[in-house]
């Protein structure tokens, strides 16, 4: 079971690295999802957060396979990247995730070589105004329908982790529910015991 930290693109990557160091023993991956930055802002943000102790294995940069590249560190692909397939191909050594929405979609990106995949949003959530949520259900038909791991995201709380678990989930991804939280630190916690504590077992497809 994992923990995945996501950034929202609304501080700055000094802040989401300072609230990293402070949480790396409670999170398993670091995304850096920063739609509005240039490719050297994001490598720098990057290298901050190496600096600040965060190993290399446990980042992953959203989209820009370039700055991955570089880095020697993991992607994630959205709707709007390159290939799953063309990126597998063309650089067989890159750690690939990616985001789903479907139960056709997450077929389609685990078969042409995700290593994991994240679907929702599951709850209601502020990220996503207007937009009904998925619900446990649906990431429920996708989990036991595909190969890889899933990590469910959207309005994911330490009091419904263990649903979204309980439902086949592999993890969870969070964004507001640490780095908007006043003690991200006892937030992270929360998550970790959360997981580390659910008694439904252990699933086979992990992260």
């Amino acid at each position: 079971m994992s923990i995945h930290l996501v950034s929202n693109g609304t501080r700055s990557l000094e802040h989401y690295s300072h609230i990293a160091k402070q949480v790396d023993s409670y999170v398993d991956y670091f995304h850096l999802r920063e739609k509005q930055l240039t490719a050297r802002e994001l490598y720098n943000g990057a290298l901050l957060l190496i600096k600040t102790g965060i190993q290399p294995e446990k980042i992953i940069i959203n989209d820009r396979i370039d700055v991955a590249m570089a880095l020697g560190v993991g992607v994630h692909l959205a709707y709007h990247s390159l290939p799953i397939h063309e990126v597998s191909r063309t650089f067989p050594s890159i750690q690939i995730s990616s985001s789903t929405h479907s139960l056709e979609e997450a077929r389609e990106k685990a078969n042409a070589g995700a290593r994991f995949l994240f679907f929702g949003h599951i709850y209601q959530t502020s990220s996503k105004p207007g937009l009904n949520p998925r619900g446990c259900k649906k990431l429920q038909n996708v989990c036991q329908h595909v190969t890889k791991p899933v990590i469910a995201i959207g309005g994911i709380t330490p009091e419904n982790v263990g649903e979204v678990l309980e439902h086949g989930a592999a993890g969870v991804a969070v964004m507001s529910g640490i780095l908007n939280h006043h003690n991200p630190q006892a937030s992270a916690k929360q998550y970790h015991l959360a997981i580390k504590t659910w008694k439904g077992g252990h699933h086979e497809k992990t992260v």
